[in-house]
């Protein structure tokens, strides 16, 4: 491995690893708490267990969660021949592209979607299926409305019901692909963090399927704060890179939706802020550059490129600095929430802004997530995973757990 390569020049090999089958999680296990946790600090590790974390986390904390929730973006229709065609829900794009108000929609919403067995959908052709919502019998209908952009206009019959109830409804379980399995009843409540709320994602905030009730409490008991932000994971979260210069690789963008309350939580916070998970990190990073944007007038999109923060600024805000920028402007425009995505691209070379701490779950090799672990550990992540490998940890979304804290703090 090279020694403190530069952003620009990160090569893919440097962050492979070999994952053995047998070691990736395929199942949850039956109680939450009860996974192994790696506690990452001072370049010391220790091996505990999830139901240890609220001891690790210092008093005065602010622990920050994504409570998006996973549909059943997953809708399979058949047609009158018998072929199955598979319709995977990536983003919506009519009548809005805001995941939280396309929920709510009656009537009829396009998405942009993956299509399987796309070539047996003849062109004009309405594929029908029935489902059952309160008693009542409906049709849901599917018009491929734009073959080459996979875009999909659903509608269905009684008009006075949300898109949230149909899809909940005729939906499967958007499993993660490396799990090379069927959803089951199960999954619907396991992939799922028992604080999720607002629906959209269609891949689960994996680090805090850990949590329980019991662990909230005894993390509120020790006077440690928790507030929630809503990043709705979309499928892009499983697409490895590809280009061995990393810098190169397509970031996937992802709708971001923050309140009020903690952006004023997060600016006024002094001691150490720990990101659940690695959207709620791209999250709060996120919501810092976007204050940078204001700061520098350079727009009111909230819309953070890839490589935004790797400019060569000459002078950047604090946290607290940032975050008021934002409260400013929200109150300037009589909002309460805002609704952004990101495209944030976290890999060694990047000086976090936010974050202190982080919980997160161990990732598949040469993925975005894995840069980011690599960048927050100050390049450790190698000696964390053989660690993790060694000491029989289980891999990916139903996998085991680490709370891992950044070089400087």
């Amino acid at each position: 491995m090279r020694t403190n390569p530069t952003w620009e020049d990160l090569k893919l090999s440097d962050y492979e690893y070999t994952l053995p089958e047998d070691r990736i999680a395929k199942f949850p296990l039956e109680k939450r708490d009860e996974s192994k946790l790696l506690h990452y600090k001072n370049s010391k590790i220790e091996h505990l267990h999830f139901s240890e974390l609220p001891k690790l986390i210092p008093s005065g904390s602010l622990m920050v969660f994504n409570n998006t929730k996973v549909i059943p973006a997953r809708l399979i229709f058949q047609r009158p021949t018998g072929a199955k065609i598979e319709i995977f829900l990536l983003k919506p794009v009519l009548p809005t592209t805001v995941i939280n108000e396309v929920m709510l929609e009656t009537g009829s919403v396009s998405w942009e979607t993956m299509i399987g067995n796309l070539k047996k959908w003849k062109e004009g052709e309405v594929l029908e299926g029935v489902i059952t919502i309160k008693e009542e019998k409906l049709v849901l209908s599917a018009e491929l409305v734009d073959r080459e952009n996979r875009m999909v206009r659903l509608s269905w019959t009684d008009s006075a019901i949300p898109f949230v109830s149909i899809v909940e409804a005729a939906g499967e379980v958007p499993l993660p692909p490396y799990l090379n399995r069927k959803a089951t009843e199960e999954d619907k409540p396991r992939y799922q963090t028992i604080y999720s709320k607002k629906e959209g994602a269609v891949a689960a905030p994996t680090a805090g399927l850990h949590f329980t009730e019991k662990i909230l409490n005894q993390i509120e008991e020790r006077n440690i704060g928790i507030d929630y932000l809503t990043l709705h994971v979309g499928a892009g979260t499983f697409q490895p890179i590809k280009e061995e210069e990393v810098s190169k690789h397509g970031m996937h963008s992802e709708q971001i939706v923050v309140d009020i309350s903690t952006i004023t939580r997060i600016s006024e916070h002094e001691h150490a802020l720990i990101a659940v998970g690695t959207t709620s990190m791209r999250s709060l990073e996120s919501l810092y550059w976007f204050g940078v944007k204001l700061q520098q007038n350079a727009g009111e999109e909230f819309l953070i490129p890839k490589l935004y923060p790797y400019q060569p600024f000459t002078s950047l805000p604090s946290r607290k600095e940032s975050f008021e920028t934002i409260l400013k402007w929200m109150e300037a425009k009589g909002i309460g929430e805002i609704t952004g995505s990101t495209e944030i691209l976290i890999m060694p070379g990047y000086n976090f802004r936010v974050c202190q701490g982080l919980v997160t779950n161990f990732h598949q090799p040469s993925s975005t997530l894995i840069l980011l672990v690599a960048a927050f550990t100050g390049g450790n992540w190698r000696k964390i995973y053989d660690s993790a490998l060694k000491n029989e940890y289980r891999f990916l979304s139903f996998g085991d757990s680490s709370l891992l804290w950044h070089e400087e703090f």
